[in-house]
């Protein structure tokens, strides 16, 4: 039975799931916790790294968790927008055309090295990342509640990929990357390999409506117009930045309100503080922005740009 919105404990549910995924995924905590962050937040994510660190074992062991129904995509050069959304074959027996769900139609979506698919394909999952439904043949089919996609992507330099398209990248809530693992780590990677993979066993710890009760609950964490009145003064300094050729829009306000807020929320706090969003703006915002050609010549990143304007946007009192 789904938890009413007074019995929800957003600290302890998002600490019951990130201990569960650490099971599986070693000593990477901090992305971890972020990924359980934009969870609550009802968001996407996309987790950029190199091959082997455990992007799609991160995504498996999410959806493991919280007993979701899962799909996985391997995104190639050839394939078709309809190989996500699904088709409409004709029923020789029935004599009518009948609705395949393709993979889009799941709780939990990973859409594995998301780059290496054609621009045409990786737009077909606007829509349904957006609007939570996919149209096909004109007719529209609600998607599942929970419904999340967690992408993953490598490097850009790497040979067979396709840059995502800015509109893309502005759907997806954060972007987190995981990182080798150190001496230890992997020494404890083997140890826990030697019997069986550590996902065989992996259980549920929470469902899928204890999760849309949790993410209703994470509404009610105050957000105070001063934290607000900084969002959009943080956001509004990136979009005007010198540097800066396309701005991050009104959807990276909105993200790191909600963010915000499940970030209170996972520490056992009631209200936001700017620390917060301060915490939380390289995830949130430096995928939402380009820059101008002479400043990629100068080797600037955007998330240099964004920390120079962390430390030249005020706290409002």
């Amino acid at each position: 039975m789904a938890q009413t919105k007074a019995e929800v404990d957003l600290k302890s549910f998002a600490e019951q799931i990130t201990a569960n995924i650490e099971r599986v995924i070693v000593g990477k905590r901090e992305a971890v916790r972020l990924i359980v962050v934009g969870l609550l937040a009802e968001g996407h994510m996309l987790i950029e790294d190199v091959p082997g660190v455990g992007k799609t074992m991160l995504a498996r062991s999410l959806a493991r968790s919280l007993d979701c129904s899962f799909s996985r995509v391997q995104f190639t050069p050839d394939m078709l927008p309809s190989d996500l959304t699904g088709v409409y074959i004709f029923n020789q027996r029935s004599r009518e055309f009948e609705f395949r769900p393709g993979p889009l139609l799941a709780q939990v979506v990973l859409a594995d090295e998301i780059n290496r698919a054609t621009p045409k394909t990786q737009s077909a999952l606007l829509e349904a990342m957006g609007e939570r439904q996919i149209t096909v043949d004109g007719v529209s089919h609600e998607l599942p509640k929970p419904f999340v996609v967690l992408a993953t992507q490598n490097p850009i330099e790497y040979e067979g990929t396709f840059r995502l398209p800015e509109a893309q990248l502005d759907r997806f809530l954060l972007r987190a990357h995981l990182g080798y693992a150190d001496l230890k780590q992997e020494i404890e990677i083997l140890d826990r390999h030697q019997f069986e993979h550590p996902l065989d066993s992996l259980g549920a710890v929470a469902t899928a409506d204890d999760l849309l009760a949790a993410q209703t609950a994470l509404r009610e964490i105050f957000v105070s117009p001063a934290v607000k009145q900084y969002i959009v003064e943080l956001v509004r300094a990136v979009r005007n930045h010198p540097h800066v050729s396309v701005g991050p829009s009104a959807r990276a306000s909105l993200g790191l309100y909600r963010t915000g807020q499940a970030w209170a929320g996972v520490q056992g706090r009631d209200h936001v503080f700017p620390d917060d969003i301060k915490e939380l703006a390289e995830p949130v915002i430096a995928h939402r922005f380009l820059l101008h050609p002479e400043t990629r010549l100068r080797e600037l990143t955007p998330s240099d740009i964004l920390a120079e304007t962390l430390k030249q946007v005020p706290i409002s009192a």
